[in-house]
């Protein structure tokens, strides 16, 4: 049973400061504006930046063999593997003389808590297909040591064939992880850090399977492989508000935000049918890849079909930045100082959809800087759609 209920966040004014040295000054005009922090020779999907500022990315294998899985962003735009090559040593070709546990796989987030660590996902399903066996895991690093300090594998019962774990949201207290899981049959996943132990959740459930009736488009046209193939990506966009007792999350492919309460997830007493009941309709918007809720309350969301990113106040959404070379926005971090970064991961460019672009794609880390008066809201750059 689903409730139907208003979303009450706060939208207020974004503050950003000076950027990294490998920024460009971006044409985008009016209230906000998109600043590039970074360009990377491999498709990016995940972003985060720590506490101390430091800037973290990752390069899922999805057409291409990626040379590092997870890197940080150094000062001048440069990126180096983290947290050491080993890790980061993981070749398709190579995968029967490694062990998948203890290698990065086929990452697809990274996020920094409050506690001074860096959590790794990896789904372990390069191309989005087959589950390596044994790689499915969620690795904390140690930010003080650039150390793995813990990795939770997950098994079959948790990570399936078929699954495609996607990004994570942790407790403020960093006893719980939330992840979603994209794959064939959507679900979040619930992680008890101190003992390990997981659970899959929701697993089928309406509010984490894509909506048949929505249709990705991008550049004014549907999202087609050349087979035929649509985009279709279950339980994605995720984000938990800042107080931690509310989840947030939404089919890439779908059109309708959900949220849950923390404590309902974390307690495994309650039946699958009760847990079912507490789920709550919150709005409706559009494909979005992204979510993020910020220090204040502003839910921004990743218009995938506008190159945008907006952010939703009650029933009330208005385009913060709209810009033609934010192809794909994908994921969101904040940085210590509530400067918002996105990654554009140029999904529709891939070859699955256009052949002729060839397995390596070139991708972009940007940051969204305030006007001059510091206003943060509005449609600004060069939009290829009217703002929604």
């Amino acid at each position: 049973m689903l409730r139907l209920t208003p979303l009450t966040l706060l939208l207020g004014t974004l503050l950003a400061t000076p950027s990294m040295a490998q920024q460009r000054a971006a044409p985008s005009q009016g209230p906000a504006q998109l600043q590039q922090v970074a360009s990377f020779e491999h498709q990016v999907t995940g972003v985060t930046v720590s506490k101390d500022g430091r800037i973290f990315v990752n390069f899922p294998r999805w057409t291409e063999d990626a040379p590092i899985s997870v890197a940080e962003v150094t000062r001048d735009g440069q990126i180096k593997p983290y947290p050491d090559d080993e890790w980061n040593s993981w070749r398709n070709a190579k995968k029967n003389q490694m062990s998948a546990g203890d290698h990065f796989v086929c990452v697809q987030s990274v996020v920094a808590d409050a506690h001074g660590n860096l959590w790794v996902v990896d789904p372990a399903a390069p191309a989005t297909a087959a589950v390596v066996q044994g790689g499915p895991k969620l690795v904390r690093i140690d930010l003080k040591s650039n150390k793995v300090a813990q990795v939770i594998r997950f098994d079959e019962t948790v990570a399936p064939q078929g699954s495609y774990l996607n990004d994570v949201r942790f407790s403020p207290d960093g006893q719980h992880a939330y992840l979603t899981d994209a794959g064939a049959r959507g679900a979040l996943v619930v992680v008890d850090i101190q003992n390990g132990k997981a659970r899959r959740v929701l697993d089928g459930h309406p509010s984490t399977q894509p909506e048949k009736d929505v249709v990705v488009k991008t550049d004014g046209q549907e999202l087609r492989r050349p087979d035929g193939r649509g985009v279709e990506f279950a339980a994605d966009s995720i984000a938990l508000s800042p107080d931690g007792r509310t989840l947030y999350w939404k089919a890439l492919t779908g059109r309708t935000l959900y949220r849950i309460a923390t404590d309902a997830l974390e307690n495994p007493r309650l039946s699958e049918k009760d847990l079912e009941a507490r789920v709550e309709h919150v709005a409706q918007s559009e494909p979005t890849d992204g979510l993020w809720i910020d220090g204040r309350g502003r839910l921004y969301l990743s218009a995938i079909e506008q190159d945008a990113v907006k952010v939703r106040d009650g029933d009330r959404i208005t385009t913060l930045v709209q810009d033609k070379r934010l192809r794909w926005p994908d994921t969101f971090s904040e940085g210590p100082d509530g400067t918002i970064y996105i990654t554009g991961s140029r999904i529709q460019d891939m070859s699955w959809f256009k052949p002729e672009n060839g397995p390596r794609l070139e991708t972009q880390l940007w940051r969204i800087a305030p006007g001059q008066n510091g206003e943060a809201t509005g449609s600004t750059g060069q939009p290829n759609d009217p703002a929604k």
